[in-house]
């Protein structure tokens, strides 16, 4: 990391802070830093929300690349203000590598409110030695809250880091699922396998079985295998599919190394963006940021 996560969450946070805030910024950092009892750590995690509210970060480009450059993969695009200041509230424990802090840590899911269990979420990918903190995310990926899930499944590096398979392939089902943006689950590209490949075409084959249409990031979720079953999704959802749905198809054929069969459904495109994203796949351009500009009209990162 180019920076410590308690500097580079500081950073952030100060320019951001009023007088008022700041203030307590400062006085509670002290008492972190001292070692401040469990209840004492709770207590000012929840009385962030009166020096700090639920806006939107804005965070400029430049900011955004340190975050980059501190933690690949993470993006704070969804993260407000209240949760940067908890965020960084927690990192400035300076026992944060010590069981001490992991269970003061996991103590405060118990009475943690929606808002506060998404901060401590967000903190994951910033807290040393995270897979002790593994269970404690397969906990909050079987929440029914959407936003907790949101925290824990999008733009965090955290789920593709320390996740196992079967934990790996229930949280990009879930989000599939949910219909969420597939583009955000950070580490799909390289945790493609051929379980997730079979679980994603039994799930589109169910769905299309009940007359129900498929969400678009399910291309992102195939790989090489099971090649014929995946062929004939194709074939069947190409007629009848929009451009945004052509697109999709024809991104997740190239990624499962189905380039043939690309060509032979391009050989009738007439749509001149279909036909630009055709070439563009063949290109090499089949990764998860070229998705999100494929089908969200992102731009890459």
């Amino acid at each position: 990391m180019t920076e410590t996560p308690d500097t580079l969450l500081e950073k952030l946070l100060l320019p951001r802070l009023d007088d008022k805030a700041r203030k307590f910024w400062h006085n509670a950092r002290t008492e972190l830093a001292a070692n401040c009892s469990r209840n004492r750590f709770a207590a000012l995690l929840a009385l962030a929300s009166r020096y700090s509210k639920r806006r939107p970060l804005g965070l400029s480009g430049i900011e955004q690349q340190e975050v980059s450059a501190a933690l690949p993969g993470l993006v704070m695009d969804d993260w407000n203000l209240l949760e940067l200041l908890r965020v960084a509230l927690i990192c400035q424990r300076r026992d944060i590598e010590s069981e001490q802090f992991a269970e003061d840590f996991e103590a405060q899911f118990v009475y943690a409110d929606e808002g506060e269990t998404c901060a401590l979420y967000r903190a994951l990918p910033f807290l040393p030695a995270g897979k002790r903190f593994v269970w404690r995310a397969g906990e909050g990926c079987r929440t029914n809250m959407l936003s907790v899930f949101q925290a824990i499944a999008l733009d965090s590096p955290y789920p593709a880091k320390h996740f196992d398979d079967t934990a790996w392939h229930q949280l990009v089902m879930k989000a599939l699922f949910l219909d969420l943006p597939l583009w955000r689950v950070v580490g799909l590209d390289q945790r493609r396998s051929a379980e997730l490949t079979r679980m994603a075409l039994d799930y589109a084959e169910e769905r299309e079985s009940a007359g129900r249409s498929l969400p678009v990031g399910l291309w992102l979720c195939f790989g090489s295998q099971d090649a014929a079953r995946l062929k004939a999704l194709a074939e069947r959802r190409w007629v009848g599919a929009d451009a945004r749905e052509r697109k999709a198809i024809i991104f997740g054929l190239v990624r499962a190394d189905l380039q043939t069969h690309v060509q032979s459904l391009a050989a009738s495109e007439a749509d001149t963006e279909v036909a630009q994203a055709i070439d563009d796949a063949l290109g090499g351009l089949t990764q998860q940021t070229h998705f999100a500009r494929l089908v969200a009209g992102q731009s890459e990162s």
